[in-house]
C-alpha cells in the first residue's frame, strides 16, 4: 500500500446508500480488474487498466459521450447494437491503437474460428507526466492486465491506466466504488470505475479546494487533452437504452467534483449489465439506481485522487497529491 486513504477513511461520504462490501466496481458479481503499471521513476508514468466481465459475449451495454475529444476504439458499434463483445481496457492516447490491436489477439484467442471483433478501448492523455510519444504499451502489457485481472479490491491511484493522469489540479489516477440498493424489487448492485484526468477545481461535497491554495507553491495543473472515462457496471437488468440513461448520469457525476467539461477534454462513459435484460426493470423504478450512480461515480472520482501520490515526471513536471491535512 503506499499510505494513502480512500474518501470514507477520511470522512467523506457522497450519499446515502450502503456501498457493497468491498466500495468497488467488483462488487458486481462477475466483475474483474487487472492492471499494468508502467513507472520508471522518470520520464515514464503510463499503463494499461482493464475491466473484464466474466461472460463477454453480448451484454447489454451502452456509451453516453460527455465531450468527444477522444478515442473510444470500438463505441460506434456499442451504440448500434447495445452490446458489449470484449472486455474494457484504458490507456494513454497515443498507446490506444496498439492497445486495441491487442485485445484483438485476445478475443482470437478466445473465440478461434470467429472473423469479426469489436474491442472497446478508452483513453486519457497521460503526456504532461509520461514521454507518450514513447508509446510504451506493448502487446504483453495489456495481455496482462487482461489475464491478471481478478475479484476483490482493485488498486487504485497511480497504477494501470491511471499512473501519470492528472485531475482538477492534483494528481489523480483510478478509483473505483460501489453501492448497493433495492430497485424493482430486488437487490441491485451499480459500481463504478474511473481513469481521471480532467480539468476544473477539486471540490468535496460542495467545497472547493484549489490546488493553489492547498499546495503552497503549486501552480495550477492543466495537462493538454484532459479527459476522463468513466465505466459503470450493474447487476440490475436493465437493456441498452436504459444503460444509455445510466451513462448519462455517469457525466452529470463529474461536476459534483468540480470537472471543466472543457473543449479539450474527451468525457466518456460506458454502462453495461450482467444480468439478462428480459424483462428490464421499468424504467419508473429507475431514480434509485441513477442516484447510485451518480454516487458511485463521484466517490470512485474522490478515490482516484485521494489515492495517488505526488510524481515527477517527463521534464521535470509535478503533479501534487491532495494533502490530507489540508483537506
Amino acid at each position: 500500500m503506499n499510505g494513502r486513504s480512500r474518501a470514507r477513511a477520511l470522512g467523506v461520504l457522497p450519499g446515502p446508500l450502503p456501498t457493497g462490501p468491498l466500495n468497488a466496481i467488483t462488487d458486481v458479481a462477475g466483475v474483474l480488474v487487472g492492471h499494468t503499471t508502467i513507472d520508471d521513476g522518470a520520464d515514464l508514468h503510463t499503463g494499461v487498466t482493464a475491466i473484464v466481465p466474466a461472460t463477454v459475449r453480448a451484454l447489454p451495454a451502452a456509451v453516453h459521450t460527455g465531450n468527444g475529444y477522444g478515442k473510444l476504439v470500438g463505441s460506434t458499434q456499442v451504440d448500434e447494437l447495445g452490446v458489449l463483445e470484449s472486455p474494457i481496457v484504458l490507456t494513454g492516447t497515443l498507446s490506444v491503437f496498439r492497445a486495441a490491436d491487442a485485445v484483438l489477439t485476445y478475443l482470437m484467442g478466445l473465440h478461434p474460428g470467429e472473423l469479426s471483433f469489436n474491442p472497446l478501448v478508452g483513453e486519457t492523455n497521460d503526456g504532461f507526466l509520461s514521454d507518450i510519444r514513447r508509446r510504451p504499451i506493448t502487446e504483453r502489457h495489456v495481455l496482462d492486465a487482461l489475464e491478471g485481472a481478478h475479484g476483490g479490491l482493485p488498486a487504485e491511484g497511480c497504477v494501470g491506466a491511471g499512473t501519470g493522469t492528472t485531475a482538477l489540479g492534483y494528481k489523480a489516477g483510478i478509483g473505483t466504488s460501489s453501492r448497493r440498493l433495492d430497485a424493482g424489487g430486488g437487490p441491485v448492485t451499480v459500481g463504478a470505475l474511473v481513469q481521471a484526468n480532467f480539468g476544473g477545481t477539486l471540490t468535496v461535497r460542495g467545497v472547493p479546494m484549489p490546488v493553489e491554495e492547498l499546495v503552497p507553491g503549486a501552480g495550477r495543473v492543466e495537462p493538454p487533452g484532459n479527459s476522463c472515462v468513466i465505466v459503470v457496471a450493474t447487476d440490475a437488468p436493465l437493456d441498452a437504452r436504459q444503460l444509455g440513461r445510466l451513462a448519462r448520469r455517469a457525466i452529470f457525476a463529474m461536476g459534483r467534483v468540480g470537472a471543466s467539461y472543457s473543449h479539450g477534454s474527451g468525457d466518456y462513459a460506458i454502462a453495461f449489465s450482467t444480468a439478462d435484460p428480459a424483462p428490464a426493470l421499468p424504467d419508473a423504478v429507475l431514480s434509485p439506481v441513477f442516484a447510485a450512480v451518480m454516487d458511485a461515480v463521484e466517490e470512485a472520482l474522490l478515490n482516484s485522487l485521494f489515492m495517488a501520490t505526488t510524481t515527477t515526471g517527463v521534464e521535470g513536471h509535478t503533479s501534487h497529491a491532495v494533502p490530507y491535512d489540508r483537506l
